[in-house]
């Protein structure tokens, strides 16, 4: 890839601040109930609140310490289970605010999320909500869910969200049976009015250990397609950073005059889809929103509801617990979270790839495959250009050993 030039430099936004002294953002797992039971749910949440989360006395003081961070502080994203168990939750979410810090909130579509408590929230400062939809039809997202109407009532909650003031997220996880859905789905997103729509890419993981994941193709093909679609609505992949390596890859490209190869049948069945969905609609182009290289412990932390912190809620390797140790402690000196911030310590494909510094590849998922998550990500079709095709693989150490290596 030649150089990056102003325009490609500006494809990818880059964080601000150094990412070793403070995250951008911080997503905290008030509770893990939720009266759902969704096949994919990374934390297998349970129907009744944990004796031992988090106390609001205790969550204030997490709060707390989010705010010791230097300004501008992270973002802060309440969520579950269902965030909406938690009686005190606006408490919670007004005493971020008075603190300065941008409340979020991602509840799950249930009796729980009401007019009123919407409004409650919105009175305490809360700015944006997410909602999951991860299927273009009842059957298939009620499937997902574990409880049928739960599609009609992610519909509803999400005009309640709009109409309460909130900037409105739709969070959707892609598998092998829903993949095909993206195009209906991506109009139901539209229609909806959200202003961003994060993908998340299964990570098998929780109960998501019982679904199946992409192959390493498929993923390219969709990563391209959610390109295209970018000129539509803002897109955010979860768990799949290589989205921001397609983006400068489709850039430099178009720039250069050059030729990518041909993507396959899987991106072909989408855009297929996408134009006969889209032919008669009147949608509004939009400059593509620029992703933001964030990635697991690299300007990402998620605590758990009981004060547990991991580089990600998909990467189940502890760092530390905020009821001993504070929070900016964690993030800045834990071993895991300093060599998630190190891709030159990362092995295999990704620790050579000209991506590694924007990209890295997903840490969950090398760790749900191989146990290491410093590993090469195993969802990405990429070959670094340093590498030759016809060469051996480059050699993985053994997990164990690396991670008594990085655990210390």
């Amino acid at each position: 890839m030649s150089s990056p030039g102003p325009d490609l430099a500006k494809a990818v936004r880059h964080q601000r601040h150094d990412v070793a002294d403070k995250p951008f953002i911080t997503i905290w797992e008030v509770t893990r109930a939720c009266q759902l039971a969704c096949l994919h749910c990374r934390a297998d949440a349970i129907t009744r609140r944990d004796p031992l989360e988090l106390t609001l006395d205790e969550g204030r003081a997490l709060l707390e310490q989010i705010a010791s961070f230097p300004k501008p502080y992270p973002l802060v994203v309440l969520t579950g289970g269902d965030p909406f168990e938690r009686p005190d939750l606006a408490e919670l979410t007004a005493y971020g605010t008075s603190l300065g810090l941008s409340m979020a909130l991602s509840p799950s579509a249930t009796p729980n999320l009401t007019t009123a408590r919407l409004a409650e929230l919105r009175d305490a400062g809360g700015k944006a909500v997410s909602l999951s939809l991860d299927g273009a039809q009842a059957p298939t997202h009620d499937a997902f869910r574990g409880f049928e109407g739960t599609f009609e009532r992610t519909l509803e909650s999400a005009r309640m969200v709009t109409d309460a003031g909130f900037r409105l997220q739709i969070n959707s996880t892609v598998t092998r049976s829903t993949v095909l859905e993206l195009p209906r789905l991506l109009t139901t997103v539209l229609d909806l009015g959200a202003k961003l729509w994060s993908v998340f890419f299964l990570v098998p993981t929780g109960r998501g250990q019982q679904l199946e994941a992409l192959t390493a193709d498929e993923v390219e093909d969709v990563l391209h397609w959610l390109v295209d679609v970018s000129r539509f609505i803002g897109i955010k992949t979860t768990e799949a950073p290589h989205y921001r390596r397609v983006v400068l890859q489709r850039l430099a490209a178009e720039r250069d005059g050059a030729d990518l190869g041909a993507r396959g049948e899987l991106y072909r069945r989408l855009t297929l889809a996408t134009a006969e969905l889209l032919g008669d609609r009147e949608v509004r182009e939009r400059p593509a929103r620029p992703p933001i290289d964030v990635n697991s412990g690299r300007g990402f932390v998620f605590i758990d509801h009981q004060g547990w912190v991991y580089p990600s809620g998909f990467l189940p390797h502890r760092a530390g617990n905020v009821r001993e140790t504070p929070l900016p402690q964690i993030y800045r000196e834990s071993p895991i979270m300093r060599s998630l911030r190190t891709p030159q310590q990362f092995v295999g494909k990704c620790g050579v790839c000209e991506f590694r510094e924007v990209c890295g590849g997903s840490r969950s998922h090398a760790y749900a495959v191989t146990g290491d998550p410093l590993a090469s990500d195993p969802t990405c079709a990429y070959l670094p250009a340093s590498v030759s095709p016809d060469g051996p693989l480059l050699s993985e150490a053994p997990a164990a050993a690396r991670m008594r290596a990085h655990a210390h």
